[in-house]
């Protein structure tokens, strides 16, 4: 007899379905075919140990287990709860009828007990996409997978209550979870906030502006200014999610197996902070089953790179084509793998090794030609894809003490949500072609010309500037963009010669000699 169960096999951040068919005959070996890797192949120990422990009998007969389709290799220790269960069918110790209507996943312990899997979350998304009644799968995942509704979600403890719901003997009630309801009480929900930091007036008015736009920022400061604490804070006043981004966000983090506790849909922006030793994988996704990397894990939220001159070249230059198509595309002998990574970069370095370039107060020991060696370490095209570079000063005595109260995060965010309006207003009107396009930072050259239009007394200004400050040519549409960002916060149609004169200020590592 042959016993069908069905399960799920993720790659990149979908799923499909996987027929698991168990076949007793003649023999005395068991078999598992279908490309599995090893921690598939060794199921046969652990399925063995928890139908015994549970007075069920392995049988001694040949068993071939085939995972289908059989030219796609399937990973991890999921598929033992199906395998379990479809060779408890076949050697007629269960009888059930309703297996074709279920998604069933699972690892199991040696005593038959459950352990939570990763990628449920896509997984139950395909299962409601084939038309299946329901989804098995381990207690802890319940909530995870039950962000999806028009499913039933059985979150179960073990392997004898799997038998005993399919055999009748146990009535599961679905889990139910209100998602809407979930999010939307949840939204915002940060612990920092811009109403906690004294001074750094004009860091704050950067960050405002960068996230008004979307634009890449990087801060260039000594020690102890603020920097780590300033970009923690970024995510705050960014625009809130949409169900849809959350459930696109969740998608990632459920597929890396980053969800924990009850609250699995992400309801904040991600904020991601890998250290300066990631390594190229680690940070843009890969390995021999594709998995997400850091760039992917801040999707619709914020990467931030602290010391980013100490990240090894190569980690910083694999990232340049993902910041460009919002995406990172990762290929092997027979599949390639499409992660999303749509993030707002902020970087933080100091200006010299000895961290006390331009300091007010102390001073630079370091020798000559190590300033813009250390400097020299983050690549043009790099910063090329950096809109804003922002000096950060220490914060004197007088700031900190003050007990005068601050802009909250809640009160930037809704000017930066305005700004956000404006823009997404201006591109819906606009041809866009493939890649949509949502904010200023995302504009091509060619659109900059056509809608970052200013006047001759802006014209005559930008031209100085360049040339009295030894601005590159690539500084040019970087400060159009922000200057069109400016100006849309200030709800103003033009780019008038503020918003430029403000947008200038922000190229510093542009300027000739800024190194000295």
């Amino acid at each position: 007899m042959v016993a069908k169960t069905f399960g799920s096999a993720v790659y990149g951040v979908n799923a499909y379905t996987v027929t698991i068919e168990v076949n007793i005959g003649q023999g005395t070996k068991f078999f598992i075919v279908g490309l599995p890797d090893s921690a598939v192949k060794e199921s046969e120990h652990r399925v063995e140990s928890a139908i015994k422990n549970l007075g069920y009998a392995m049988p001694r007969q040949k068993v071939v287990v085939n995972l289908a389709p059989a030219d796609i290799k399937k990973e991890g220790s999921a598929y033992d709860l199906p395998i379990a269960l479809g060779t408890l069918l076949a050697s007629d110790q269960i009888i059930a009828e309703d297996f074709d209507q279920y998604v069933i996943m699972g690892e199991l312990s040696l005593d038959g007990k459950l352990r939570p899997i990763k990628g449920v979350l896509p997984i139950a998304i395909e299962a409601r996409k084939q038309g299946f009644k329901g989804f098995l799968l381990p207690k802890e995942n319940e909530t995870e997978a039950a962000i999806v509704n028009n499913l039933d979600i059985y979150g179960i403890s073990d392997l004898q209550e799997a038998i005993d719901f399919f055999e009748g003997k146990v009535q599961l009630r679905p889990l139910r979870v209100d998602t809407r309801s979930i999010f939307f009480n949840q939204i915002n929900n940060y612990d920092a906030d811009f109403a906690h930091v004294q001074g750094q007036e004009n860091i704050k008015r950067a960050l405002e502006i960068a996230a008004a736009g979307g634009h890449n920022v990087i801060m260039i400061g000594p020690p102890g200014a603020g920097k780590t604490m300033l970009a923690k804070r970024l995510p705050t006043i960014l625009p809130p999610l949409t169900l849809n981004e959350a459930l696109e966000t969740t998608k990632i983090h459920s597929v890396a197996g980053k969800l924990k506790g009850a609250g699995a849909l992400i309801s904040t922006r991600p904020f991601r902070s890998p250290h300066h030793t990631v390594s190229d994988v680690a940070l843009v996704g890969g390995g021999g089953h594709p998995q997400p990397g850091e760039i992917s894990l801040a999707h619709n939220g914020v990467l931030f790179l602290d010391e980013l001159p100490e990240f090894k070249r190569t980690v910083l230059e694999v990232m340049r084509q993902p910041l460009e198509e919002r995406k990172v595309c990762i290929s092997r002998a027979k599949i390639s793998v499409e992660f999303p990574s749509n993030f707002m970069l902020i970087a933080s370095m100091n200006p010299c090794p000895c961290g006390y370039y331009n300091h007010p107060e102390k001073e630079c020991v370091c020798g000559p030609g190590v300033v813009q060696k250390y400097l020299n370490k983050v690549s043009g095209p790099l910063l090329d894809r950096i809109d804003l570079h922002v000096e950060v000063t220490p914060v004197g005595f007088d700031e900190m003490s003050s007990i005068r109260k601050t802009e909250s995060s809640g009160e930037i965010r809704e000017r930066v949500i305005k700004a956000r309006e404006i823009q997404q207003k201006r591109f819906e009107e606009l041809p866009t072609g493939e890649n949509p396009i949502h904010s200023n930072s995302m504009m091509p050259s060619q659109m900059v010309k056509e809608i970052c239009i200013i006047s001759e007394p802006g014209k005559n200004l930008l031209k100085n500037a360049m040339e009295k400050l030894g601005l590159s040519a690539r500084a040019y549409d970087r400060i159009l963009r922000v200057s069109r960002t400016i100006a849309d916060l200030a709800e103003s149609e033009e780019i008038k010669v503020e918003h430029l004169a403000e947008a200038i200020q922000y190229r510093s590592l542009d300027r000739d000699g800024w190194a000295g």
